[in-house]
């Protein structure tokens, strides 16, 4: 009898020890299973041009990669209304370019000079914007100014080099129609720079202006002659002008300042999530003229998503896993 209960409490002892073993092995499944909270909730806008949309998605890419849960904005909308978004916090960062700040910042000192020194303007911009509780994070060393492009047969045609020879050219009576942006054609330091520092002119119907600034559009338009288009707003780090057989007009006078890519964030975000500059300024900084070419022209020529161009540029060169 006594053997009997024995085995009786060894048998319950057993049973219940696996139980214990069952509960705590399903309590470190639980906690395994649990997901981890986002850090925080970020919405990232953009221009609405190729590159405002590349640069875009790399902001939140990166951004989703470290732990945010990002709301997408992306092609938010031309200069004014994307930082319109961003100051009224509408959007939290966006890229924007230092040049912008020459004009964009009507009551700063940026001088020319200034202007077009690329560490000069960026630190005015970051300087003038602590105002607004704005924060420039680190910049890329690729300079995507404003441009002028032409087809490559009317440039060799008429030995059209620079915007000087362009404006001879048109002075001594070349048919000239320009595509581009209601941005390019009316702010002080894009077409009108251009006009004042090499002496020329555009009436309204030398102008074909396009309602948004993606200058894929304005480009395609003249290497197609599209209404008798045969010259295009452009920027320094388009990717597709070689392959529509166009040619940038160089501009020795340096009428353009200087425009460096840069997210820029709202400051309470940033203090807020001060990592999110941690994520990004190593990439920026890594953005060359070059890489903004290549990612750009895969977007507007060979017509890839930019979210895909991105993602495996990203993950390709081991930004994100």
């Amino acid at each position: 009898m006594r053997k009997l209960l024995a085995l009786l409490l060894t048998a319950m002892l057993l049973i219940a020890l696996v139980g214990c073993s069952d509960t705590d092995t399903a309590d470190e499944s639980d906690e395994v299973s649990v997901a981890e909270e986002p850090i925080g909730t970020v919405t990232v806008g953009s221009k609405i041009d190729t590159e405002g949309e590349v640069l875009g998605q790399m902001i939140m890419q990166l951004l989703d990669a470290g732990g945010f849960d990002v709301v997408d904005q992306i092609k938010t909308g031309t200069t004014d209304v994307v930082r319109a978004a961003l100051e009224t916090g509408e959007i939290d960062i966006y890229p924007e370019y230092t040049g912008t700040a020459a004009w964009m910042f009507t009551d700063a000192e940026i001088t020319p000079e200034v202007s077009k020194d690329a560490q000069a303007l960026y630190d005015a911009a970051k300087e003038y914007d602590e105002g607004n509780d704005i924060v420039w994070l680190g910049r890329a060393p690729a300079n995507n100014t404003w441009a002028i492009a032409i087809p490559g047969e009317l440039a060799e045609a008429n030995a059209i080099e620079t915007i000087g020879d362009w404006a001879d050219w048109i002075g001594e009576g070349g048919d000239v129609k320009l595509v581009g942006s209601q941005e390019f054609v009316d702010r002080e330091d894009a077409l009108k720079a251009a006009e004042e520092g090499y002496g020329f002119e555009l009436t309204a119907d030398q102008l074909i202006i396009l309602a948004g600034g993606n200058t894929a559009q304005s480009e395609s338009a003249a290497a197609n002659g599209t209404d008798g288009a045969n010259a295009a707003m452009a920027y320094g780090t388009d990717g597709n002008l070689s392959a529509l057989g166009l040619v940038v007009l160089r501009d020795p006078m340096s009428v353009w300042a200087v425009y460096e890519p840069a997210p820029t964030v709202r400051a309470d975000v940033l203090e807020m999530y001060p990592e999110i500059a941690d994520m990004l300024d190593p990439v920026f900084a890594d953005l060359t003229l070059e890489i903004l070419q290549e990612l750009n022209g895969r977007v507007s020529v060979n017509g890839e998503a930019a979210a895909d161009v991105v993602h495996e540029f990203l993950t390709d060169n081991g930004y994100v896993g």
